[in-house]
């Protein structure tokens, strides 16, 4: 059972997260806090009280945008912490996806909050608080690849993305109707998808050669276009890329 805390300055957010919450049957309880700046002030009584004491919080579900001291900076704090509770990030916002889980989030959850969406992480949460056994998954689907757009999962197929890029520990996928970020490393999906046709051309990019238009050469830097998008070419992959366009283009 999990011992929560709800940090949002918005109180009609704060008291929906609240009433979902309380509801989940793996929450033993859960505090609201306006800010964050309140909400230290209770972490910090429950790190002295300790994992097992009274007061002890296992996870945080925190708003981003707060007047003062912002989610993100209390989540920096909490790094510094030796035993810090679990984050989970509840916000209407996309754009710091990245910023969240460089911070270590558990999750990442956009407003309006689903009910069933909420539920899933605090499963995350519960198993690495080792509050629920873990379920045993099936084998991933290698044609498509999940992402969450709006709260909502979908699944995007391996041949409709055009490149990927990287963001630290996680990377962008673009396809022809948009992007995604997922929790997957340029150097993983590199090693997934190098069968599939894909190729490092930077240390940024992962490009699937099918979606390459042109090769272009301009005063020793090499490029290529993709779709609209061009892409730079580092000179330690620009050889090899290359060669694999001219065999591709042989056959």
């Amino acid at each position: 059972m999990l011992r929560a805390l709800a940090v949002d300055d918005e109180r009609p957010s704060l008291e929906e997260l609240l009433y979902l919450l309380n509801a989940d049957p793996r929450i033993a309880g859960v505090e609201g806090a306006g800010d964050a700046t309140e909400a230290l002030r209770r972490i910090n009584r429950a790190l002295e009280s300790g994992p097992d004491g009274p007061d002890a919080i296992d996870v945080v579900f925190l708003d981003i945008h707060m007047p003062g001291l912002d989610g993100l900076d209390l989540a920096r704090l909490l790094n510094g912490f030796a035993q810090p509770p679990l984050i989970v990030f509840v916000t209407a916002h996309e754009d710091f996806a990245v910023q969240a889980f460089d911070l270590k989030a558990v999750d990442y959850v956009l407003k309006p909050v689903r009910k069933e969406r909420l539920a899933e992480a605090v499963r995350r949460a519960a198993q690495l608080r080792g509050a629920a056994p873990r379920i045993p998954v099936s084998e991933p689907d290698p044609d498509h690849l999940p992402v969450e757009l709006g709260g909502v999962t979908r699944f995007v197929a391996v041949e409709d993305i055009t490149h990927a890029e990287a963001h630290g520990d996680y990377a962008r996928l673009h396809t022809g109707r948009g992007s995604h970020l997922v929790r997957i490393p340029l150097s993983t999906l590199e090693e997934r998808w190098r069968a599939r046709g894909f190729v490092r051309i930077h240390r940024r990019y992962l490009v699937a050669l099918r979606h390459i238009g042109e090769l272009r050469l301009d005063a020793g830097t090499v490029s290529v276009l993709v779709g609209t998008e061009e892409l730079q070419v580092s000179r330690r992959h620009a050889r090899e890329l290359r060669e694999l366009l001219i065999r591709r283009t042989a056959r």
